[in-house]
């Protein structure tokens, strides 16, 4: 086999050892329902992204619709074992939020002709009922639910060696947690005084935290300023190649999302899309929250929607759509896309885009949110803190209001490893430019070596370090 081939062969090996650990250690499968996630997420993507007229969008919805109660028959038949009631309640209150995405959907097509019109609502009316059904079954499941999630000591250990971390086991990564938790609280003092340094730190991030736009719409239209300042910013600067006809929307996090998505996100476009276009996702409140709008400051919008747009995954995930390896396409490596949002926070502010003491003070806050969560993703899986005492103690550490936190916490429940990646990545890549700094010496180009991490994919960040020693075809020069 040629070096390009080894490499490809290499990167498919390591997706099949997640995909088997996942398939038959983890078993989430057969443990968690997952049925709202299976209905929802399917009918977001046809309802939010305008890829065809919106009569041709619904005639699709109607049919995702009509196909519901026989999905969720069907989803009944994994439940083979006592489910995880955590998991059950999760399912239980998606359920309970789903029936009002259904309306949107029915009001959506209030343009339609009149046969059209009516097949949709009673598409969405027997959709209910079986939602509503199934809602009766989860509760049937609690009697019998069991209260263990974590996955132990062993499977956790595998789990982080088949993850490809450079190495690094989960005492090396909890360790690495620790000691940023403390560089960035440090980090965070040193900004705050910066503000004022008249008052406390805790007034600071407060006053920080109250100047945020009134309404939840003016929240939205500061995301996309932000957002599209910062892509400005990226190609003024000559920071990182920004393809012409990339293309990406701001929306609310749709109702059924948004106890386990607190905060924002993003959602790539599918896979050979013609026209893609990114959705990046803000959720206005969970539970109603009325402190919700302070986690909506202006400080904390530009750090926001560096990660989630302008350089972060939005512009990551589209250039690495485009490259023709279907193995790299298929590639899950959270370290890698979770970590390049996080880097592309300290990297934007390092070459001076909204540099301001009170950016950094929010930049520093969410890595010390970053920090809890390698913390609590490994201290919770090998089963030293449960539930309840991880979201007082992010609490504690963060500042967040505790239904931000409750939803935090009980995400990191059921994604082992997952939220280790982002500042975990984050290290890893500071690391691999430092290395790639010495190694090139004043032939080193920032805006080379970015374009070269997207433009090889969204592969785990040991696999990018050896495409940079030259392994493979495509390797940078």
């Amino acid at each position: 086999m040629s070096a390009e081939v080894r490499f490809e062969r290499d990167i498919e090996v390591h997706n099949l050892g997640l995909e088997l650990f996942d398939l038959e250690e983890q078993r989430l499968w057969e443990r968690r329902s997952m049925a709202m996630d299976g209905i929802g997420d399917p009918l977001f993507g046809l309802f939010a992204r305008n890829f065809a007229p919106l009569q041709e969008r619904l005639a699709s919805l109607t049919g995702r619709l009509e196909a519901i109660p026989r999905f969720l028959a069907e989803h009944r038949t994994r439940a083979t074992v006592p489910q995880v009631r955590l998991w059950q309640q999760f399912e239980i209150e998606s359920a309970g939020e789903m029936p009002s995405f259904f309306d949107e959907i029915v009001a959506a097509g209030s343009g339609l002709p009149e046969p059209e019109q009516r097949r949709l609502a009673e598409a969405a009316k027997r959709a209910k009922v079986a939602v509503a059904d199934y809602e009766g079954f989860l509760r049937g499941t609690l009697d019998t639910a069991v209260d263990s999630w974590p996955l132990g000591r062993e499977r956790y250990d595998e789990l982080v060696a088949r993850r490809a971390f450079d190495g690094l086991d989960a005492d090396a990564i909890v360790e690495i947690g620790w000691e940023q938790l403390g560089r960035q609280r440090a980090a965070r003092t040193a900004a705050a005084r910066e503000v004022d340094p008249t008052i406390d730190e805790a007034s600071v991030i407060d006053q920080l935290k109250s100047d945020h736009p009134a309404t939840f719409d003016e929240a939205l239209d500061a995301y996309r300023d932000a957002m599209l300042r910062a892509r400005g910013y990226l190609i003024e600067h000559d920071i990182v190649s920004v393809p012409a006809d990339e293309r990406i929307e701001v929306i609310p996090t749709p109702d059924y999302l948004r106890r386990v998505m607190p905060f924002a996100a993003y959602f790539d476009a599918p896979k050979f899309d013609l026209s893609p276009q990114g959705i990046y996702i803000v959720t206005p409140s969970v539970d109603g929250d009325p402190g919700a709008m302070r986690e909506h400051n202006r400080s904390s919008i530009s750090n926001t929607s560096i990660h989630e747009a302008y350089p972060g995954h939005h512009l990551q995930l589209c250039v690495a759509g485009r490259h023709p390896s279907l193995s790299r396409l298929t590639t899950q490596a959270p370290e890698f896309v979770e970590g390049w949002g996080m880097y592309s926070e300290q990297m934007m502010r390092e070459e001076g885009f909204d540099a301001g003491p009170n950016f950094r003070l929010s930049m520093h806050t969410d890595a010390i949110w970053r920090a809890c969560r390698i913390i609590l993703d490994v201290r919770m899986h090998l089963g030293e803190i449960g539930v309840d005492e991880a979201t007082a103690w992010l609490v504690e550490q963060t500042g967040f209001e505790n239904a931000h936190a409750r939803a935090e916490v009980r995400r990191y429940t059921y994604t082992p490893t997952y939220q280790l990646s982002y500042l975990l990545g984050k290290v890893l890549l500071l690391q691999l430019r430092e290395d790639e700094r010495r190694r090139l010496g004043d032939a080193f180009s920032l805006r080379d070596f970015h374009d070269a991490l997207l433009r090889n994919g969204s592969l785990p960040i040991s696999f990018h370090r050896r495409l940079f020693a030259g392994e493979g075809s495509s390797a940078p020069a």
